[in-house]
């Protein structure tokens, strides 16, 4: 099976964090989404994916070595102008064969069970399958008592569902995308919705699934896969830490990290590479390598 992990935005709604690497590399307790995303697909069968970049492209690229790091193959294409969802789709036309393929935006985490998923797609044969579920503020789509989907809304409501951002997509639904041009595919859904083709739904429930595309939804996913691991605090092999520093709530510090003496952490992510001067009180915050990014709950720095 063959997927794509659409990674070529700007990160607008996650700056200042974007402005020193791309969204797809933000670590989630250390280690970047798309590389938990890839293992995510690998889990469930796809051994060749394909990736779309352009804001700090030469990072992911690097990153991503061709797929050698994770034993598959990964296609790497970059967009000199962003294509947006369905242009970056269409883009990779070659790429995909006769078979069915998964489509996934590069900023959500989540545990969704693609089997199940990919099952009721092809069992229902519609041209593609969005992955939904109920989760406000988020939800906007709107589905009949067969999982067909009917509307598209602009604003949420109490009977409409949420789009995971997963996709199953047979290759014919690339002849309503245009070429060669920006083009959004929820736009295109809307316009196979007024055709009448059949645009179907798969409604996931009981998992977890978070969207790190804004800086308290990229904090909420830190702390949250700390519970999931079972732990409060993770240090990198290879930090050092002053044995008076002392870590409290929760913190997730990266690798080579140097924590002076009475330092102070408090629910707040550093990553690779910080130094953290002696007496230093860090609260509710992201570190990265030069500057504090305040999540504007609380932060002090002496």
């Amino acid at each position: 099976m063959k997927a794509m992990i659409l990674a070529a935005g700007l990160g607008t709604r996650l700056g200042p964090l974007t402005e020193e690497r791309p969204k797809a590399l933000m670590p989630i307790v250390n280690i970047p989404i798309i590389a938990r995303n890839i293992e995510y697909l690998k889990t469930f069968g796809v051994q060749n994916i394909a990736v779309n970049t352009h804001h700090h492209y030469q990072q992911i690229l690097d990153y991503l070595d061709r797929g050698r790091p994770f034993g598959i193959d990964i296609e790497t294409k970059v967009e000199d102008e962003i294509l947006g969802t369905g242009g970056g789709i269409k883009n990779y036309q070659d790429f995909f064969d006769s078979g069915s393929f998964i489509v996934i935006n590069s900023d959500i985490l989540t545990n969704i069970d693609l089997a199940m998923a990919y099952e009721h797609h092809k069992k229902t044969g519609n041209i593609s399958t969005l992955i939904l579920h109920n989760c406000n503020p988020f939800n906007r789509i709107r589905v009949d008592n067969r999982n067909q989907v009917i509307e598209i809304t602009y604003k949420n409501s109490s009977d409409t569902l949420a789009f995971t951002g997963i996709h199953i997509m047979e290759p014919e639904i690339l002849r309503y995308i245009p070429e060669k041009r920006y083009s959004n595919i929820i736009d295109c859904y809307r316009l196979l919705i007024q055709s009448g083709e059949s645009l179907g739904a798969y409604i996931s429930e009981s998992h977890y699934w978070y969207d790190i595309g804004t800086l308290d939804g990229y904090i909420s996913a830190n702390k949250e896969m700390l519970a999931r691991l079972d732990k409060t605090f993770y240090i990198e092999s290879g930090s050092y830490l002053a044995s008076s520093v002392m870590l409290q709530g929760w913190a997730v510090v990266g690798k080579k990290a140097y924590l002076g003496d009475r330092v102070k952490i408090q629910r707040s992510i550093l990553w690779d590479n910080v130094t953290v001067k002696d007496n230093t009180r860090i609260t509710d915050s992201v570190v990265t390598s030069c500057k504090v990014v305040d999540t504007d709950l609380y932060k002090e720095i002496y």
